[in-house]
């Protein structure tokens, strides 16, 4: 039997319609890398159970029938740092979206753009990735440049970026993959996953879309 391709990884679900759930679990069923550790149709289910599940990915729904989806990635965030919190939801509205990535998820997708297998997105996401469906990362795009329109000098922003941070920004923005940008700096993705985490952090934003858009405004990219 030969080795899994990808990192053994742990899911978990929130989600209360039975079809979704359904469809995403015999998505990740087809990978053997992939394993789906639990599922909740509530989200007071998930807050009560969640820590010891223990999952490295948790994909939420917004709209359960009990509480919002964003009360359990508030709740799952801080809790469990090293897990990667991914929205699948069928609110694709500005409030919402902001939320969720205000309290912690790491990306966004809407139902409706669900036509590829949910693994590539879970791998992206592993990797340092922030999948987010075309039209959020539109909106997200459209808030930061509604919210700051003209750049302002480097001098005046803190923290600055350190020149590891700018490397990896700068090849991200160009279209590199993390393991193309791993392999071009002599790191590893999980290297790639830390900075970017960091550059997160300075920068203030939650996705690479918004880390390169602000990079650049601020003039730390070419």
């Amino acid at each position: 039997m030969t080795e899994p391709p990808y990192k053994q990884t742990r899911v978990a679900l929130v989600e209360d319609d039975a079809e979704a759930r359904q469809y995403l679990a015999a998505s990740m069923g087809e990978q053997d890398w992939l394993e789906l550790v639990a599922t909740y149709a509530t989200g007071t289910e998930a807050i009560s159970a969640v820590l010891a599940a223990n999952p490295d990915v948790l994909l939420v729904d917004l709209g359960l029938p009990d509480i919002s989806g964003l009360d359990v990635i508030r709740f799952a965030a801080p809790h469990l740092p090293d897990c990667d919190i991914l929205v699948i939801s069928m609110f694709g509205d500005e409030t919402n979206v902001l939320a969720a990535l205000e309290a912690g998820a790491r990306g966004y997708l809407l139902k409706g753009s669900l036509a590829r297998d949910i693994s590539i997105d879970i791998r992206d996401l592993r990797d340092g990735g922030s999948p987010l469906s075309p039209s959020i990362a539109r909106q997200v795009l459209k808030r930061l440049q509604s919210r700051q329109p003209h750049a302002v000098p480097k001098s005046s922003e803190a923290p600055g970026l350190s020149s590891r941070e700018i490397e990896i920004l700068n090849a991200i923005s160009r279209g590199f993959s993390y393991a193309e940008t791993a392999s071009m700096l002599g790191i590893t993705v999980r290297t790639v996953h830390t900075h970017l985490k960091r550059i997160y952090g300075k920068l203030a934003v939650h996705s690479k879309t918004e880390a390169v858009f602000e990079a650049g405004r601020r003039g730390f990219l070419p």
